[in-house]
């Protein structure tokens, strides 16, 4: 039986459309960083790179006999600026594609991409319904939870593509955004 992360994680690939916080522990990635606007060349070539490692660590698994279903595409974005990040132009956009992999994936069985165990801990998170050009509705209802709860960021805007972002985003496409935050009292 495959493993299927989606299916079998609603903690993780479950959000409401109304922010709420959640706590992730650690979990496994392959990944792949870069720089430059969403849908431009070196993004796609990344893209490409990226399933590519991910679907090899499948084929890996699967000859171990623990197969499993490649699981959806995340993101984390990011600017080097002070800047409000919706305000530097895309090509200036960093990213970080990344494919969550069952715990039977190791390091060894990745090859073009990059391994990693990422932590976010504590963060709010909320369902967004439409294209990606209204997201900023979202993560205002996401900020103004943040602010009534005294509450800061504390790692890089996270997205988790539940619809394929390859085809055209409409009024249907599903993106979790999730920000990690940390309370007054941590740091």
């Amino acid at each position: 039986m495959k493993i299927d992360l989606v299916r079998e994680d609603h903690h993780y690939y479950g959000a409401g459309t109304e922010p709420v916080l959640r706590t992730f522990a650690a979990y496994d990635y392959v990944t792949v960083d870069g720089s430059g606007s969403p849908g431009g060349p070196v993004y796609t070539a990344a893209l490409e790179m990226l399933y590519r490692a991910a679907y090899g660590a499948k084929k890996a698994a699967k000859a171990a006999g623990r197969d499993f279903v490649v699981p959806k595409l995340e993101g984390l974005w990011w600017v080097d600026s002070d800047a409000p990040p919706l305000s530097v132009p895309r090509e200036q956009w960093q990213w970080k594609l990344m494919i969550r992999v069952p715990e039977v994936v190791t390091a060894e069985m990745v090859t073009g991409a990059s391994f990693e165990r990422i932590t976010e801990g504590e963060a709010i998170q909320a369902l967004h319904v439409g294209p990606y050009a209204t997201e900023p509705q979202t993560l205002a209802r996401m900020d103004a939870l943040m602010a009534a709860e005294g509450w800061a960021m504390n790692g890089r805007h996270h997205e988790i593509y539940l619809s394929d972002p390859r085809r055209s985003p409409g009024t249907t496409t599903k993106t979790i955004l999730r920000h990690p935050v940390r309370r007054p009292d941590r740091k």
